[in-house]
């Protein structure tokens, strides 16, 4: 009992112990690497592909432009500003442009006490001008003066909050400050957004933990204590359809009034959305990028009633970034690592998340459930393809499997479909090895069992042929002329179907033992049993020149013993039986096959399949023995046969005539 609860353990332990391997496998990949994938593949597919007719790359849509203080404009406007040099950017908009809206990436939390002027100037802009959107950030820490820190945050609350429709069950994180902003500029303020972003891993359901300084999500809206508050995009979007309502679920931002839904996903830190990135210019942005310093300059120009370096209508009913990139200013250099880019400007990713928004151009994320379900479902392929198969095919289906997927996640990130590229890839590539492991230890494992089995059942004709030849014994055989012959018994499946199996078994044996002795009596070996059905030889490896002749008798003799089997079980209640044999004569081939150690003595040949498919026909036909044209010609003289003409056997490109046997004149042994 000890001996079988152990037997019992031994695999179920066995299959724990892997399935935790599998699973650790998979979750180191899927948390430290597969994000790696998800940019390489974002850079060398998704931002590479085509737009549809063809000719250009996908960059960002024109109603998105960035206006960026670079390098240019640095050097003809001496950096570090007044407040008031903004002024010359955003009247040139608000007088003469007429863009949608404008989005200031900055964040302004303290007041120039050195140029109190320049700054009024700047707030008195920003309160006239009602398009403009501008910057601002939650913080994890908190203020010094908790009294003031809740006024402020009541009156933040109650000016910039977003009303919506809660319906999350989201826990979100918690921030512990808002920003302080000069209360000039708090008062100046109409629209404001938040430019706050995190970085981290694209995940459908379940929170990746490998976080990397990769930016690929973008949070349009979070939660601060009660209230809500925009992103600087969704701030744009709100402020251009004249702010609609929301609902907000844990997986979706509804605006019934629009008719327009956006895609949420999860993880434990925000409620996001994938960025859509976009190709990337040869300036190193994925948006059309203008120079403050030009913007500037043409402001300047227009005052003066000269032509202007670019053209207010540039602009016109368009959203306008305006940032800041200038690498070798510490100041300036707002820049994050993207997918596309290692070092991509931040008011180019935020002109994106406002391009994605405006133009509902997101990428589609497969959940986690999928992915899992895509990687369970190749390995079970790969793996039941390694089992069943030989070596060369399973190869060939593994190999298949694997730059299938790799095709699959293709096409997937072509077409903006977010799928786990490398987890499956690495999966599939490891079930490929237990596979094949397994595999191994099973053949070698079957192998033992057949050897002993062979050395039990192995027909006495042919051992004693083996022991005749025992210096030539080997793999290999010859060529030879033998008959073939197949019985099987007729509706043995519908028969079975009402006997228990211990009937079943026991109809079966008396069956065997009557029909063996027939086939030794007329020099023919049993090469084996197949269910309900038998394979004799005749003339090999007893050499017999009247092979086919007795072939036929031996057939005609098991059909009468049937009958008399019959009577027999009639008289004791046991169901009847009926038989249908087929016997074909020709060339085989004929000895041991299997390995050098055990090996099985058969014969392999056409001549086989044809007596197999002549026993099947008697189903068709309605008979009880056939026989093919090569082993009629040889019968002819002492049987009665019936022709069967123009038969088109399965396998055999020409018709040809059959016979059916109805009577063996001389049924004596030779």
């Amino acid at each position: 009992m000890i001996k079988n609860l152990k037997s019992k353990i031994k695999p179920i332990l066995f299959v724990c112990v892997l399935a935790l391997i599998l699973f650790v496998v998979y979750f180191l990949t899927y948390n430290v690497a597969e994000q790696k994938a998800y940019d390489f593949m974002y850079r060398n597919v998704l931002a590479q592909k085509l737009s549809f007719d063809h000719k250009k790359q996908v960059y960002g849509n024109d109603n998105v432009v960035l206006v960026i203080i670079d390098e240019y404009t640095v050097d003809r406007y001496r950096w570090p500003w007044k407040r008031d040099k903004y002024c010359k950017i955003f009247e040139y908009f608000s007088d003469y442009a007429k863009p949608k809206a404008v989005a200031h990436d900055f964040i302004i939390t303290t007041a120039d006490e050195e140029n109190p002027e320049s700054d009024k100037k700047f707030f008195n802009l920003v309160k006239k001008y009602d398009r403009l959107v501008e910057g601002f950030m939650p913080s994890i820490f908190e203020l010094q003066n908790p009294k003031e820190a809740s006024l402020y945050e009541k009156a933040f609350e109650q000016k910039f909050s977003t009303k919506l429709e809660d319906k999350t069950t989201f826990i979100y994180p918690r921030f512990n400050s808002l920003m302080l902003m000069p209360k000039a500029y708090f008062d100046s303020v109409h629209n404001i957004g938040s430019v706050m972003s995190a970085p981290g891993y694209i995940s459908g359901n379940v929170s990746n933990y490998a976080i990397d300084e990769v930016y690929r999500n973008h949070e349009y809206l979070f939660k601060y204590k009660d209230a809500f508050y925009p992103s600087i995009a969704m701030r744009v979007f709100l402020l251009i359809n004249n702010n609609p309502k929301i609902v907000l679920t844990d997986h979706s931002i509804t605006f019934p009034e629009l008719n327009y839904s956006i895609k949420q996903f999860k993880n434990h830190f925000q409620i996001f959305n994938p960025i859509r990135f976009y190709k990337m210019y040869p300036n190193g942005y994925s948006h059309k990028k203008y120079s403050a310093g030009d913007i500037m300059d043409s402001y300047d120009l227009i005052k003066a009633g000269k032509k202007p370096i670019i053209n207010p209508s540039e602009f016109k009913d368009k959203v306008v970034v305006v940032g800041a990139y200038v690498p070798a200013s510490s100041s300036l250099n707002d820049n994050k690592n993207s997918p596309i880019a290692v070092q991509h400007p931040g008011a180019d990713i935020q002109a994106t998340t406002i391009d994605n928004i405006l133009n509902n151009d997101f990428l589609t994320v497969l959940p986690d459930w999928v992915n899992i379900l895509l990687t369970l479902l190749g390995m079970s392929v790969i793996f039941f393809a390694i089992k069943k198969l030989d070596l060369i095919k399973s190869a060939t289906a593994t190999t298949a499997m694997l730059l299938g997927y790799i095709l699959l996640g293709i096409i997937c990130f072509y077409y903006c479909v977010i799928i786990n590229f490398l987890t499956p890839i690495v999966m599939f590539i490891l079930t490929t090895l237990i596979a094949y492991t397994y595999k191994y230890v099973d053949e070698n494992r079957n192998k033992e069992k057949v050897q002993s089995a062979l050395g039990k059942y192995m027909s006495e004709k042919v051992m004693k042929d083996v022991v005749k030849n025992i210096d030539n014994l080997g793999l290999g055989g010859k060529k030879s002329n033998v008959t073939v012959l197949f019985s099987d018994i007729r509706g043995f499946t519908s028969l079975s179907e009402k006997m228990t199996a211990q009937e079943v078994s026991e109809l079966l044996n008396e069956y065997f033992t009557e029909m063996e002795p027939i086939i030794t009596k007329y020099n023919g070996v049993i090469n084996k049993f197949i269910g309900d059905a038998i394979m004799a030889i005749f003339g090999e490896p007893i050499q017999d020149e009247n092979h086919v002749q007795n072939a036929v008798k031996c057939g005609y003799e098991m059909l009468e013993r049937v009958q008399k089997l019959n009577r027999k079980w009639a008289n004791n209640k046991k169901p009847e039986i009926e038989i249908g044999i087929g016997i074909n004569t020709g060339e085989v081939f004929v000895g041991n096959i299997g390995s050098v150690n055990r090996m099985e003595y058969t014969v392999i040949g056409d001549t086989v399949n044809l007596a197999s498919r002549l026993e099947s026909y008697n189903k068709v036909y309605r008979t009880k023995m056939l026989i093919s044209p090569a082993v009629y010609k040889e019968v002819k003289g002492f049987t009665d046969a019936l022709k069967i003409p123009d038969v088109q056997i399965r396998g055999k490109a020409n018709k040809m005539d059959i016979y059916e046997v109805l009577r063996v004149i001389d049924n004596q042994s030779q």
